[in-house]
This record gives C-alpha cells, sequence and structure tokens, in this order.
C-alpha cells in the first residue's frame, strides 16, 4: 500500500508510513459540529465529480450507500478508499451516500474530506502522493498571452484544460464559488493541484480577497502551485501580506523556489496606487486589471470600446512596465463574438498589455493569434538584431539601420519579438541565415 501523507495545520510535512489506523482499538471520540456533513454535486448535467453525505452514528461501525453507474468496475476501490479516509479522520461509526458521476479518485477524496471538515474542526489533511509532473518551475518572464479561468469547485472542467494549450490554467477560489461551498473548493483545488498533470500550462489560482486569501495559501503553497491572483488588490500591503504568508508556509515545510504574485486592480483606488503595487514584491511578475469590477466601482456601464476604461488601463500598463513586470487585459465575457475578440486583443496588444484572461476554451486560439507578431513585425525586428550584431563585430559603438540610430532599447525589444517568434514556431532558429538587410 502507498504510503499517505498527513499534514498538521502549523507543522511541516512528515510521514504515516501505513495510514489505517487499528480504531477499534483506540476508540476515539469525536466531538461533532454538525449531526450530517456534505460535500461535492450531483444530478442535473453534473459530470465528473459526486455528492457526499456523511451521517455519524452511536453504533454499526461505517455503512455505505454507494450509488454510481461504474460501481461494478470500480465500486470496490471507492468503499476501500472511504474507510481508509474515515480511518485517518478516527470515525469508527457512520452512514456514509455517495452519489457518484463518474469522479475520479482524488475528487472523491476532496469530497469525503471537505465532507468530514463540514462535521468536525479538522487540523490534518489526508493527501494522495503528488503526481510526479507536479512540480514545475515557471520564469519571471514566461509568455502568458492566455489565462483561462475555471471554476474552483467544479472538476469536470479542470480535468483536461490543459489539452486546449492556454499559458496559465486559473483554479478560481473567489467569485465562480459560492459561499458556502469555499471549503470544500479549496480541498478540491488542493487535490487537483497534488494529481493532475498540467503539461506546460502554468498552474495559477485565484485566492479570495484578503484576509480570507491567505487562510487559502494553507491549501496551495505546498501543493506545486506556481502562481497566485490577489484579487481587488488596492494597495501595496496586501501584496507584502500574501507574499510572507508565502514564506511562512515555505520555511514551514521545508520549501523552496518561488511562488508568483499576479494582483488584479479591480478599483480606482487599486487603479491610483498601482505604481506602488507593482513594486511591492519581486515575485510580482505581473499586474492584471478586472474591469468588471472597475467599472462597477466607478458607476458606469462597461462596453466593447472600453472609453470608459481607457485611462485605467494605460495607468496599470505605465505601472507594470515600470516595474518590469507584464501588464494582462481583462477577460472579453461575450464567448460567441470572436470577432468582437480579435478586436479587442489587437486594441488592448496596441495599448502594451501581454496577455488577457478568457473564460471559454475556443477564445484561446484567437488571443493568441493576435498577441503574436506579425510577419512584418518580425522581419523589421530581424533587421534590427542582425544590424546591431554586425555593428557589434565591427567594433562599432553606434548601430544603425540605413539612415536611422537604433537605440539599445530599440535592440532589446527587437530580440524579444524574434525570441517570441522562434517559441511559437513562426520562424526557425536559423532565421538569420535567409534575411538580408
Amino acid at each position: 500500500m502507498e504510503a499517505f501523507e498527513k499534514i498538521p495545520a502549523s507543522a511541516g510535512i512528515f510521514f504515516y508510513q501505513n495510514p489505517i489506523f487499528v480504531i477499534n482499538q483506540i476508540q476515539t471520540k469525536v466531538n461533532f459540529k454538525k449531526s450530517i456533513g456534505t460535500a461535492g454535486n450531483s444530478g442535473g448535467k453534473t459530470r465528473s465529480d459526486c455528492q457526499v453525505t456523511i451521517e455519524p452514528t452511536d453504533s454499526g461501525g461505517i455503512v455505505i450507500d454507494l450509488i454510481s453507474k461504474v460501481k461494478v468496475l470500480y465500486g470496490t476501490d471507492i468503499i476501500r478508499q472511504i474507510h481508509e479516509i474515515l480511518d485517518f479522520y478516527q470515525i469508527i461509526n457512520a452512514r456514509v451516500s455517495v452519489a457518484d458521476s463518474g469522479a475520479l479518485s482524488w475528487v472523491i477524496a476532496a469530497r469525503i474530506e471537505a465532507a468530514v471538515r463540514d462535521l468536525f474542526d479538522v487540523k490534518e489533511s489526508w493527501l494522495l502522493p503528488l503526481h510526479a509532473n507536479v512540480i514545475r518551475p515557471t520564469s519571471m518572464d514566461k509568455r502568458r498571452f492566455s489565462r483561462l479561468y475555471l471554476p474552483g469547485n467544479s472538476p469536470s472542467l479542470m480535468i483536461n484544460a490543459y489539452l486546449h494549450k492556454p499559458d496559465g490554467l486559473i483554479l478560481d477560489l473567489e467569485d465562480s464559488v459560492a459561499p458556502e461551498k469555499k471549503p470544500e473548493a479549496r480541498v478540491l483545488v488542493r487535490n487537483a493541484l497534488r494529481s493532475l498533470d498540467f503539461g506546460n500550462t502554468e498552474r495559477m489560482v485565484r485566492i479570495n480577497q484578503l484576509p480570507a486569501g491567505l487562510e487559502d495559501l494553507d491549501w496551495l503553497i505546498p501543493h506545486g502551485v506556481n502562481l497566485v491572483l490577489l484579487p481587488k488588490c488596492e494597495q501595496a500591503s496586501q501584496v507584502e501580506a500574501v507574499k510572507a504568508r508565502i514564506d511562512e508556509i515555505q520555511n514551514q515545510n521545508n520549501l523552496s523556489g518561488n511562488v508568483w504574485i499576479m494582483p488584479i486592480i479591480e478599483s480606482a483606488k487599486g487603479v491610483a496606487n498601482a505604481v506602488q503595487i507593482a513594486a511591492a514584491s519581486k515575485t510580482v511578475v505581473a499586474l492584471a486589471i478586472g474591469l468588471e469590477d472597475f467599472t462597477a466601482d466607478l458607476g458606469v456601464r462597461r462596453t466593447q470600446e472600453g472609453g470608459e476604461s481607457s485611462y485605467a488601463r494605460s495607468a496599470l500598463v505605465i505601472a507594470a512596465k515600470a516595474a518590469g513586470i507584464q501588464a494582462i487585459d481583462s477577460v472579453f465575457s461575450d464567448v460567441e463574438d470572436m470577432e468582437g475578440l480579435r478586436d479587442n486583443v489587437q486594441r488592448s496588444r496596441a495599448m502594451g498589455f501581454d496577455g488577457m484572461g478568457c473564460i471559454h476554451p475556443r477564445q484561446i486560439p484567437v488571443i493568441h493569434e493576435n498577441f503574436a507578431p506579425d510577419a512584418e513585425e518580425i522581419e523589421k525586428a530581424g533587421k534590427i538584431v542582425i544590424a546591431f550584431k554586425e555593428a557589434q563585430a565591427k567594433g562599432l559603438g553606434v548601430v544603425s539601420l540605413g539612415s536611422k540610430m537604433i537605440d539599445p532599447p530599440v535592440v532589446k525589444r527587437a530580440q524579444k519579438t524574434i525570441d517570441l517568434a522562434i517559441e511559437l514556431s513562426l520562424i526557425e532558429k536559423n532565421w538569420y541565415e535567409n534575411l538580408s538587410i
């Protein structure tokens, strides 16, 4: 049997070689705060999820009622997993009902644990082993053209989302999760981080607005998250608080490496403080803007043309670029309007944004295509890079292309365009062999 991990809330990681306790000898009494614990979803169009109900009893052991279309194939494994988790939490008498809609083991485990947590205060976590490809650090300047939002309490949307090849997947704990569902969403997102292979997609989580978001971090930092989105950020001290808590959790668990922070500006106050927010920590890799909440804060309607937010978006871009980080635009909410999305992306890029959020996979190709450099940009950048290299080879201190002088920032931007074109397979690595000045 594989060893499972047991993590106290305020201590480092340690291991039990066998998570099964001999409960009948221990006879531990649990002080339940509710008569029934529930978690998960069922009915209607629910897929890849389950609904769990746990009702403690005075005697009779663990009685499990499992309703599942795959009961013949996987019923024994599901029941074994339920027993393991209840044994771990020293629950020895209970009626357990599970309505399964094709949930994978990490989802079932999350729902059972969340239902237990709904029953009584739990200090420890029952964890499946980390997937082999979970720990994949990302760089500060990683391409972030697209970030696909996924509701943090909907496992069916998480399982294969990386196949759409967004630059980042956001498991959302904030607006897409109902307040009463947030505790169980934390457990589910933690298990998703530990169990799913996201490929080369950056693993992001949007936490709740502070101070609740600080508690969310306990469920993310030890489990392979790359980037934390901080919603409704209005001042640098909020970023500092998130960074301090991340450091504390990493120290407790002997972890190293950067967990990046992306503050989301969603108010007039946030825009006014954007420069300080961008520079609040060296782990801030980008500023994002959320226009739905921003326009609500202004008391105006959000339009497709975006005139009401043009100042705020420009201010955010300038603050980000001054800090040497990326600027990320808001989502485009009409998932049916591909032409409108294309126009929006082109305006966004022209303003200096480096990427934007998306709420449907079909938006990803349009976003990628229109944030990528076009043929004319690539050719111009190539000529600048070649001119710079030739000037260096000749020992010249001045770089010129035709009759125009080229400044170092122009060369740097041109090289970045070339590197991006190679990364996107728009040109070959030996592109310079087919280009002449």
